[in-house]
């Protein structure tokens, strides 16, 4: 697949502030990248520049094979931008807000009542197409800037932060909704600090701090990277101590047995080795009249890989 999007080498800096260091990174065509870093990382920073909105001090970016500061109107034409705010639009309708756009990206005027209606019946917001923007829920204007950045079918999404301050369920149909932009075909940049459920969508991942990338690649590719072996968990009824006992006695491939300290019931089995070592140790659990109220596969989550190679420090 070709690159969507490709960022070589990007520097920039505000002031004495080094907001970038030589970021680098690519997206190719039909990925969701979850862009993940504390507040002050350099994600917006990234973003805007992708976004035609800042000029680097070093490096280049490319949209489309567009270069962001050589070509901005290029690359403006097939990106949909959300910041991580909504502005202001006091007395203006939802559906005036969205029309008011499409005018802006140059949609004749005989086309945009069908597309409006069209990303309004996308982020199930037609309801609300003769409502005031200002009287809307959080929620609901998350959707509404995205439904606006819509309008003229870019192949490119950039959101800055789109779940910031939603409250649980919104965050739930936000997700679903950028899973359905996924399956239309959409290369999509997503800058979150919400990492459970980056996971649940994102085909890669990228993990910047102090304006520089540390770790970028797919999710199941790092996850591996940073747990080599494979964690059982298993929830034991009565005393665990022979269920170890057992559990060690299988071998090398076995690498640690270790009681979860949370819970004294579970043991945390460390192994390598494929899904026939599973139905070995599950087998002889039962043979030996072992309690096991449940038996599960523990994967390495990106919260605790962000915690391993971040240090907490912002530029």
């Amino acid at each position: 697949m070709a690159a969507m999007i490709k960022v070589d080498n990007l520097y920039k800096r505000f002031r004495s502030t080094q907001a970038l260091a030589g970021v680098s990174f690519e997206i190719d065509e039909g990925q969701t990248f979850g862009f993940i870093g504390p507040n002050g990382a350099g994600k917006t920073t990234t973003i805007k520049v992708l976004a035609t909105l800042l000029e680097p001090n070093g490096g280049k970016a490319w949209v489309d094979g567009h270069d962001c500061v050589r070509d901005p109107m290029s690359v403006r034409k097939i990106i949909g931008y959300m910041p991580d705010f909504f502005g202001v639009y006091d007395e203006m309708k939802v559906w005036e807000y969205l029309d008011f756009f499409a005018a802006a990206y140059r949609i004749p005027r005989d086309k945009r009542p069908a597309i409006i209606n069209d990303v309004l019946d996308l982020t199930d917001l037609t309801g609300k197409k003769d409502e005031f923007v200002e009287g809307l829920s959080r929620g609901m204007k998350q959707r509404l800037c995205l439904a606006r950045c819509l309008v003229h079918d870019p192949k490119v999404l950039l959101l800055d932060e789109p779940a910031s301050g939603l409250d649980p369920r919104a965050r739930v149909e936000f997700r679903e909704l950028i899973k359905e932009l996924r399956k239309m075909g959409k290369t999509i940049l997503v800058s979150s600090h919400i990492l459970t459920e980056l996971a649940d969508f994102c085909t890669h991942i990228g993990i910047i701090e102090q304006g520089k990338m540390i770790v970028t690649g797919g999710v199941d590719d790092i996850r591996s990277q940073f747990r080599p072996n494979r964690m059982l968990k298993i929830k034991i009824l009565g005393d665990p101590e022979p269920a170890r006992t057992l559990i060690t006695g299988f071998g090398d491939a076995i690498k640690s047995v270790g009681i979860d300290e949370d819970n004294g019931n579970t043991l945390r089995v460390e192994f390598e080795g494929g899904d026939d070592l599973l139905v070995q140790i599950q087998k002889k659990l039962n043979e030996a009249g072992i309690g096991v109220t449940s038996f599960s596969e523990e994967e390495e989550d990106l919260e605790g890989i962000f915690m391993k190679v971040t240090k907490g420090i912002v530029s």
